[in-house]
């Protein structure tokens, strides 16, 4: 799998989260969801996102160095 196929997917993967989270919380509503959601997922958006961005400056990274060995 590439560095872009993996950053696609992980993109991917918090979006569904997200979705079944949503749909979780209209039948999971008490004090230990809201700890759940705010000790586990809440985060997950921002170390996504900075994932992503790493993955990307890794894949260009890896690209330059490709094209410096050719």
């Amino acid at each position: 799998m590439s560095n872009t196929e993996s950053n696609a997917t992980l993109l991917q993967a918090m979006k569904e989260l997200s979705v079944q989270w949503q749909h979780t919380k209209g039948f999971w509503r008490d004090v230990k969801a809201d700890e759940f959601e705010k000790h586990y997922l809440e985060g997950f958006p921002n170390l996504v996102a900075r994932t992503s961005t790493a993955i990307d400056e890794v894949t260009a990274l890896l690209r330059k160095v490709q094209l410096d060995c050719e």
